[in-house]
């Protein structure tokens, strides 16, 4: 289960990663898919968050969660690898620069082709992962939520939905694809769960609104 992974520092997870090759090579990232947990561990991941309300933002700076760190040989870092495990046909050359490929945001249901139109979605905000418990984090361990590869909060997305999104919880912003809902959902509690953060009342709702969806 997602919220049994041992949390692993950003340098110890090199060994999930391939190796770049010469010249313009169609590349294969060997990360682990990212799967949710199924509706009813995330019922349960749900039922053991702490509910409070939302913490202060006092401190708060993108440049606390340090991203998008390299990671492994090549000079990949966590955007490069993500984009990889996420489309088809990519393409990079070295020593990590993706230049095209096939990318289907699952928010929206677009597909895209230039890595310029798509962004790294945080599935949990770092802006929202500061209201819920980052904030007593130090900045290694930001970091390391941040740029999780071996979690399911990280995902590739049309750019301007994620500007749309921006920091919002679930009940306040949900992708406008209905039938990711349920999906959406699992990553954000399993998320949650992985890195203990809590969530509001209206938060909750949301999220069991979603799950009845699954």
């Amino acid at each position: 289960m997602l919220g049994q992974l041992v949390r692993m520092p950003v340098a110890l997870l090199a060994a999930l990663l391939l190796v770049i090759g010469v010249g313009g090579c169609t590349v294969t990232a060997t990360l682990p898919d990212a799967r949710p947990v199924t509706s009813d561990d995330a019922h349960t991941q749900l039922a053991a968050l702490v509910e409070r309300a939302p913490g202060s933002m006092r401190g708060y700076s993108r440049a606390r969660f340090p991203h998008w760190s390299t990671q492994g040989k090549g000079g990949c870092d966590t955007r490069d690898l993500v984009l990889q495990r996420d489309g088809s046909d990519v393409v990079a050359t070295p020593p990590c620069r993706i230049v095209s490929g096939v990318w289907n945001s699952p928010y929206d249901g677009a597909t895209h082709t230039d890595p310029s139109d798509v962004d790294i979605d945080h599935v949990v905000p770092l802006a929202e992962a500061w209201r819920s418990g980052a904030a007593e984090w130090d900045d290694a361990r930001r970091e390391a939520f941040a740029n999780d590869l071996n979690g399911p909060g990280l995902l590739t997305v049309t750019d301007s939905v994620n500007q749309a999104k921006g920091d919002q919880p679930p009940n306040l912003w949900k992708p406008k694809n209905t039938g990711y809902w349920c999906t959406y959902a699992e990553l954000w509690i399993a998320t949650k769960s992985t890195w203990d953060l809590s969530v509001t009342s209206a938060e909750r709702s949301a999220l069991l609104d979603m799950l009845d969806r699954c």
